[in-house]
C-alpha cells in the first residue's frame, strides 16, 4: 500500500473512474485490477459506493503509465512509485502542473475547439434532452477537468438546470425526460457535496424546501457552494414538514437554517415557520434565512416572510451566508 499523503487542496478526492480513465488513457477495467492487485490507485468512495480520485492521485497513475510506456512491468512501476514516496522523492518526480491541466489533447483541429462554459452548457442541454446520460457524464467530466467546480455550478449547471425547466415549460420534453436529466444533476451536486473539503469546526447550516416544495436545484447548489468554502452542511432536501424541522433544529442546534420556496404555495407555508421555531423568531438564534424564485418575482413576498432574505441570486445568496456565518 502506498503510504498516506498530506492534506492539501490537490488530495481533494473530485473525480470519478471515468474521468479518471480518459485523463490518464488507463481503462477503467485496469484501474480496477489494479487497485484490487496493488492497492493503488487510492481512492475515496461516495456513499452510493462510487470511486473519487483527487488531482494528485491521477499524476501518480500518469507517472506510472509513463513508467509502463517505457518498457517497466506494472508491479514494478508501483514499487518504485512508493520508494520515491517513502524516500519524500516523488514531488520532484511528478508533473508540476495539476491534474486538471494534464487531459490530454487531441490532434489540433483545422478550427479552434470551444471549451468555453456556454459551449458545454449548450452541449450539457442537448445531452440531457436527448437523453444521453453518458454524453452528459463526459462532458460534466471534461468541463471538471478545466474549470473550478464553483465555476461549473454558476455557469454550468445553473443554466443548464434553467433550461430543462424551460424545456419542460414549452413542451420541448415531457415529465419523464425532465425527471431523468434534474435527477442525472441532482445526483451529481449531492456527490460533491458530500465529497467537499473537510468542514470547519463549525455548528452545521440546515438546507431544506418548504412544505409540499420539490424544486431542490438552488438548494443543492448552495450546498455545494457552502461545503466549497468549508462550512458543515447539514441538507434535509425537499419538501420538510415544519413540526419535523422544529425537532431537528432543536436537536441539532445549527447556526443557520435555509429555507427554499419557489412558489407562491409554498412561500405561504413558510408563513408559519415562527410558531414552530419560537426560539429563532425572538432571539435570532439560529438565523432563519429564505430564498427562492417566487421572491424574486413577487418582491412583496420578501416582507411577509420572516427571517434573512437571501437574494435574488445564488450569488448574492452565497454572499449573504458567507457574512452571516464569518459573524456568528
Amino acid at each position: 500500500m502506498i503510504p498516506p499523503k498530506s492534506q492539501d487542496p490537490s488530495d481533494e478526492p473530485l473525480y470519478n473512474i471515468g474521468v479518471v480513465a480518459r485523463m490518464t488513457d488507463i481503462p477503467v477495467a485496469t484501474l480496477r485490477v489494479w487497485e484490487r492487485r496493488y492497492g493503488f490507485p487510492s481512492s475515496a468512495r461516495t456513499g452510493g459506493g462510487h470511486r473519487l480520485y483527487s488531482e494528485q492521485e491521477i499524476l501518480r497513475l500518469r507517472w506510472i503509465k509513463a513508467r509502463i510506456d517505457e518498457g517497466m512491468q506494472t508491479g514494478r512501476a508501483i514499487r518504485a512509485l512508493q520508494h520515491l514516496e517513502q524516500e519524500n522523492r516523488l514531488s520532484a518526480a511528478l508533473p508540476a502542473a495539476p491534474a486538471s491541466r494534464l487531459v490530454q489533447r487531441p490532434t489540433p483541429a483545422p478550427y479552434p475547439v470551444d471549451t468555453s462554459l456556454a459551449s458545454y452548457r449548450r452541449q450539457l442541454t442537448e445531452a440531457l434532452l436527448v437523453p444521453d446520460t453518458q454524453q452528459a457524464d463526459r462532458l460534466l467530466g471534461e468541463a471538471l477537468a478545466l474549470y473550478p467546480l464553483e465555476s461549473l455550478i454558476l455557469d454550468l449547471i445553473q443554466p443548464t438546470l434553467a433550461d430543462l425547466g424551460e424545456a419542460w415549460r414549452d413542451g420541448t420534453i415531457n415529465v419523464a425526460v425532465e425527471h431523468l436529466a434534474s435527477n442525472f444533476l441532482r445526483h451529481r451536486l449531492l456527490m460533491w457535496m458530500a465529497t467537499g473539503p473537510q468542514p470547519r469546526s463549525a455548528a452545521p447550516v440546515i438546507l431544506a424546501c418548504a412544505p409540499d416544495e420539490f424544486h431542490e436545484g438552488s438548494l443543492l447548489m448552495l450546498g455545494v457552494l457552502l461545503r466549497r468554502q468549508g462550512w458543515p452542511v447539514t441538507y434535509l432536501g425537499q419538501s420538510l414538514p415544519l413540526p419535523d424541522l422544529a425537532a431537528f433544529v432543536d436537536e441539532t442546534q445549527p447556526s443557520v437554517v435555509v429555507l427554499i420556496a419557489m412558489r407562491e404555495e409554498t412561500a405561504r407555508n413558510l408563513l408559519d415557520w415562527p410558531r414552530w421555531l419560537p426560539e429563532a423568531a425572538e432571539s435570532g438564534h439560529p438565523v432563519v434565512c429564505f430564498g427562492g424564485r417566487i421572491f424574486t418575482q413577487e418582491p412583496a413576498w420578501r416582507e411577509r416572510v420572516s427571517g434573512v432574505y437571501l437574494g435574488e441570486t445564488l450569488q448574492e445568496g452565497m454572499g449573504t451566508l458567507a457574512q452571516l456565518l464569518e459573524n456568528l
